[in-house]
């Protein structure tokens, strides 16, 4: 029965004009591409927008084009209540509780397992562990420092002008405006030099 209904597929597929197929392939290609265009836009339209401070990172690979590779103070935090709990996965996803400090810039509270209630100003942005999850006996456990990637780290610029981001951000002078909705997807909004815009994320 199984086989029967696998060949009158595959002879109603011979069937089928091959720029039939291919016009099928496209629209397939471009419907989900319009759905990442979508999602891109709510997050820069609806999201919260929180400052960030980059801090410097090891060289870019230059394989990827020109852009500058971001690493945050947040990007790096103690485990907390975290600490010897059983992770799940090698690379388990985690929220991170932030809070604005006195200079507008957005500062890690807490990193949790599962989303938590905040309050404004607060917010909660989704990471995955990229190291700092196989500790304990069976190395399943979180260990007492994680490094969080936030989809965060990487901004394509013209060409010619990453050397220069990379230098102010190897100086502490760079800072990211991130817009992240209350699931905690973020993207990158704008980035500023001595606080001063010099890229505007499009929304398309």
């Amino acid at each position: 029965m199984i086989k029967t209904s696998t060949t009158s597929l595959a002879e109603l597929l011979a069937h089928i004009p091959k720029i039939v197929l291919f016009g099928v392939t496209a629209l397939v290609q471009v419907a989900l591409l319009t759905l990442m265009i979508i999602d891109r836009i709510q997050v820069l339209r609806d999201g919260t927008e929180v400052t960030l401070q980059t801090r410097p990172v090891d060289p870019r690979d230059l394989l990827r084009g020109d852009y500058v590779v971001l690493g945050y103070d947040i990007s790096r935090l103690p485990a907390g209540s975290l600490l010897n709990q059983p992770t799940g996965t090698r690379n388990p996803m985690v929220f991170v509780k932030l809070a604005p400090n006195r200079d507008g810039l957005y500062e890690a509270v807490s990193v949790h397992a599962d989303a938590v209630a905040v309050a404004s100003p607060d917010v909660l942005i989704r990471g995955r562990v990229v190291s700092g999850a196989t500790c304990g006996s069976r190395g399943r456990a979180f260990c007492d420092q994680l490094q969080v990637r936030y989809n965060l780290e990487s901004y394509f610029v013209p060409e010619g002008e990453g050397r220069k981001l990379e230098q102010a951000r190897n100086q502490r002078k760079l800072t990211v405006v991130a817009a992240i909705l209350p699931s905690g997807r973020a993207a990158i909004k704008r980035l500023l030099v001595d606080g001063e815009p010099i890229y505007e994320e499009p929304w398309f």
